[in-house]
């Protein structure tokens, strides 16, 4: 009897794993979910209460592990089961029609063909072994790839687990890429935090599956389709169509919108005009056409050169560019303050779209094109993202254009405009600019800063229209008389909103400084400040080499902090705030007693007796902090099996080290 059946708690376990793995498939690769979010998020809720209080269950395949882990030291590189080839392209129909002549030379007949979109993405092999999600990886060379399954487990569309009749082994093929919706917001969010955008969501995807830091890839919106599978151990299918239909029978996600079968290649062809012409409608974006012999018995009897399969071909579309005019640029003002320039162009068509806007991105972007307004330029269209200033056509200048200085000023607020060293957008200073004050008002309010329940975007529009509210410190000054003058405004829903800002002047000082959206401090960062120094006053005086000595604050975050209490317009909010009342609660102490009590521990390799969280909650419990990284403020290194570089550092730098035996002989107070 296995050890599930007989304990109650790793039997409910695996079903929940089971019934998740089973609804992320749903949803994933047949977008037919059978419940609802709802009911999907408690079944999760359940199975992570049940492993915070059970972690001896948690294994790499449970749901719950796909947010990531810790950050990897680096990639290693891996031997694909299989040769991945690249493909051979064509770029015009007499092309295609070469490529059946070769095919039908080998074969001495037509073949059938199989066509699919050629995603604009990174290519990946994700190896399964008896159901079970393996190793992820890069193409790399095509024999050999960079070892990214970390990453790859955060992608919820891959499934972990396979369902149904798999194969006992095989190497799936597939392109993860972004959505562009997705893409688009997660750039602005780049610009506003003061990173530079990607370029394109190509490039996205490969950033973001290149992360050294795997929870860092699960913040980002990456998909995958799934186009073949090479099966090293199981029963191969008769033909291309055949194996998609069964990688999507075996929970993996494929394009079903997107497969054409066509009899001969004038039939491609006409279809490859067809889908050129409707690429501008798709949510992500497309590069050609893939064709493939159907047959896999074909397939084998064309083989391969060195590089790619004799078999398969890619038609790829002509770039979407055209000349135009740089009229004026706009600057946009985002929620953190970040100041854009946008291109406005003389209007011009472009894959069927009139343009008349473009990014330009930050000052850097423009100092590298050497643009001007009144220059001639060429812009490139990528789908529905706001179109790229590719390339300056300086020859046809005629000395009448004008350079692009950065701001000095806010074009909205007039206030001061600022460039830290490193960042790469120019930043207004101050928390009273209308242009980000919405934005700056729902943050502030939000669940993780002041927890201010009832005060939505739409009620703050409202109360910035009304003139009722020109800074977060205006909140407080709220009168019940003033809300119910307020669309859908009753006296129980104002009498609550008054009661939770009332509230919120009690709460701790890390809410506080988190909802002021000083740049940089998250609430990490927040609650290790209010830790430090207890106090905003004492925050406030806290200068840049004072605040790199504290452990995980580094010198990006201690230049904003500084930077942020030296703005007189701050100084004056923050004032308004004291005056009504604002007295946030100092931190609870870090426990004073126990065997590290006040010290910085970082744990690395895997320790035989106990888990990684078990490890963590007993320091925590003997007074001590568990951090992420060794730096000269790292007390304890504990150290297990396959430990990595964290514990080179630690003997470069002299810190203490404890094996397994000596952490326990430490807490207990007996020898190791």
């Amino acid at each position: 009897m296995s050890s599930s059946q007989t304990n109650p708690q790793a039997q409910r376990h695996q079903e929940l794993c089971t019934q998740l793995q089973h609804h992320n498939i749903l949803y994933y690769s047949y977008a037919q979910p059978e419940i609802s979010d709802a009911q999907y998020d408690a079944l999760f809720q359940e199975l992570l209460e049940l492993e915070q209080k059970h972690p001896e269950l948690v294994t790499p395949q449970s749901p719950s592990q796909r947010v990531g882990s810790e950050p990897l030291d680096k990639f290693t590189s891996v031997e694909h089961l299989v040769p991945m080839y690249s493909l051979d392209n064509a770029f015009s129909p007499a092309q295609l029609e070469d490529f059946e002549r070769r095919v039908r030379s080998a074969e001495a007949e037509s073949a059938e063909y199989l066509c699919e979109l050629k995603m604009d993405g990174v290519a990946v092999a994700l190896t399964y072994e008896h159901g079970r999600l393996i190793r992820g990886a890069t193409r790399g060379n095509g024999t050999r790839g960079e070892d990214i399954t970390s990453n790859i487990r955060t992608i919820q569309a891959i499934p972990l687990q396979l369902e149904h009749d798999f194969p006992e082994l095989l190497e799936v093929r597939g392109e993860v890429y972004m959505e562009l919706d997705t893409f688009h917001a997660y750039n602005t969010q780049r610009e506003e935090d003061g990173l530079t955008p990607f370029a394109n969501p190509r490039n996205a995807a490969a950033g973001s599956l290149r992360q050294l830091d795997p929870r860092e890839t699960a913040k980002r919106p990456l998909n995958i389709f799934c186009y073949g599978a090479e099966i090293v151990r199981g029963t191969t299918p008769a033909t291309q169509e055949e194996l998609l239909h069964n990688l999507q029978h075996w929970g993996l996600r494929i394009n079903t919108e997107h497969l054409y079968m066509k009899e001969d290649i004038p039939e491609v062809i006409q279809l490859c005009d067809e889908l050129d012409a409707q690429r501008d409608q798709l949510p992500y974006e497309i590069d050609g056409v893939v064709i493939k012999v159907n047959s896999l018995a074909v397939q084998q009897n064309l083989g391969t050169t060195s590089r790619a399969p004799r078999w398969a071909i890619a038609y790829k579309f002509a770039a979407r560019q055209a000349e135009t005019t740089l009229e004026e640029v706009r600057l946009q003002v985002g929620r953190t303050g970040a100041i854009t320039p946008v291109a406005k162009l003389h209007p011009v068509q472009l894959g069927g779209v009139t343009i008349s806007s473009a990014s330009l991105h930050n000052w850097d972007e423009i100092a590298r094109l050497d643009i001007r307004v009144g220059d001639h330029v060429v812009v490139e269209r990528a789908g529905d993202v706001i179109p790229d200033v590719v390339r300056v056509l300086k020859e046809q200048r005629t000395g009448a254009e004008e350079p692009i200085p950065m701001p000095e000023r806010c074009p909205v607020c007039g206030a001061p405009v600022e460039k830290l060293p490193d960042e790469v957008v120019p930043r207004c200073q101050g928390l009273e600019c209308p242009a980000q004050l919405v934005g700056r008002i729902k943050y502030f309010v939000s669940r993780q800063a002041m927890d201010i329940d009832g005060i939505g975007e739409k009620l703050i529009i409202q109360l910035v229209e009304a003139g009722m509210v020109a800074s977060i410190a205006d909140l407080y000054t709220l009168k019940e008389s003033e809300l119910l003058k307020l669309e859908r405004m009753g006296e129980k829903k104002a009498h609550n909103i008054l009661s939770a800002i009332e509230a919120s002047k009690e709460l701790p000082l890390h809410q506080l400084l988190t909802g002021l959206g000083i740049r940089h401090v998250g609430e990490n960062a927040a609650k290790i400040l209010a830790r430090e120094f207890g106090s905003l006053a004492a925050l406030e005086q806290a200068d840049t080499q004072t605040l790199e000595k504290i452990h995980e604050i580094g010198p990006q975050i201690a230049a904003s902090v500084v930077h942020f209490f030296a703005s007189v317009t701050n100084h004056e909010v923050l004032a308004q705030l004291h005056e009504h009342g604002l007295r946030p609660r100092n931190p609870e102490p870090r426990k004073a007693e126990g065997a590290f009590a006040g010290t910085n521990v970082v744990i690395t390799g895997t320790l035989e007796g106990m888990s990684r969280a078990e490890t963590k909650k007993l320091v925590e419990a003997q007074g001590g902090k568990v951090t992420s990284s060794v730096s000269k403020n790292t007390d304890f290194v504990i150290v297990g099996e396959n430990p990595g570089s964290k514990q080179v550092r630690a003997e470069e730098i002299g810190i203490t080290q404890l094996n397994e035996a000596q952490l326990r002989a430490r807490v207990t107070g007996t020898d190791a």
